[in-house]
């Protein structure tokens, strides 16, 4: 097969996998803003959110985004290594050049904003607090979307149980959500049986725990991207040469 032969074919195999994980980030992006019952149309219905809220609430967008972009990458990938086209791998080098460059530039964002983020979540946590108290028990969508979200997570309201403390399912019952408490007993869940953490806290230890492979993965990404642009440019060499 020769090193050219060799290289065409990781190549090939390369952008394929990235066209398949672009048509499913576009998929997800798109079920995200079709489904009207996710998390982010509960958000949007929150009361007095901060204006900061709307960046989160785009991300059915940037997921739309992404994997459009990632389905041209591997387009131009796959068609510019089996066809030879030059023109097609020089595309390609300059996107991923330009993804990359974009990664590095948000990784710097974050981590000089971060005090922002937590500004944001607190101003979050405030307002969702409230809209359990308001409507939990009573509007029937705020009530099934967090017994999924607590079902799912194995968590209790936003930061405990004590969000519940006031709310009309509260009141009438004078009990907390079955979620919140160990016991499979609903009737002994009251405020000294109610010890599951929050659904925020358990978000934030999953992350937490995870940094370790979150940072791993994100660069063994960049290792990929890096390695992308040498096989493309290798190629645009090797073919211009003939």
């Amino acid at each position: 097969m020769g090193c050219f032969g060799f290289l065409k074919v990781m190549m090939f195999a390369f952008n394929g996998i990235i066209f398949l994980a672009g048509a499913a980030i576009l998929g997800v992006g798109i079920w995200v803003k079709v489904d009207s019952g996710s998390i982010l149309g509960f958000l949007k219905g929150i009361k007095d959110a901060p204006m900061e809220l709307n960046q989160i609430l785009n991300v059915g967008y940037l997921l739309i985004a992404v994997g459009a972009v990632l389905l041209i990458i591997g387009f131009l990938g796959c068609c510019g290594a089996m066809k030879e086209s030059r023109c097609m791998l020089l595309l390609f080098f300059v996107i991923v050049l330009v993804v990359f460059i974009a990664e590095v530039a948000g990784a710097v964002v974050i981590l000089v904003f971060k005090p922002l983020a937590g500004e944001l979540i607190e101003k979050l946590g405030t307002k969702v607090v409230q809209n359990i108290k308001n409507d939990y028990g009573e509007n029937s969508d705020v009530t099934a979307l967090w017994n999924a979200t607590m079902d799912t997570l194995k968590c209790c309201g936003f930061y405990n149980y004590t969000d519940f403390t006031g709310s009309p399912f509260e009141k009438r019952t004078h009990l907390y959500p079955q979620q919140c408490c160990h016991s499979a007993v609903f009737s002994s869940c009251n405020d000294t049986s109610a010890a599951i953490t929050g659904c925020f806290p358990k978000f934030k230890q999953l992350i937490d725990e995870n940094t370790i492979v979150i940072v791993a993965v994100a660069l063994g990404i960049a290792a990929l991207e890096i390695l992308a642009m040498v096989v493309s440019m290798t190629l645009y060499c090797i073919i211009g040469s003939k």
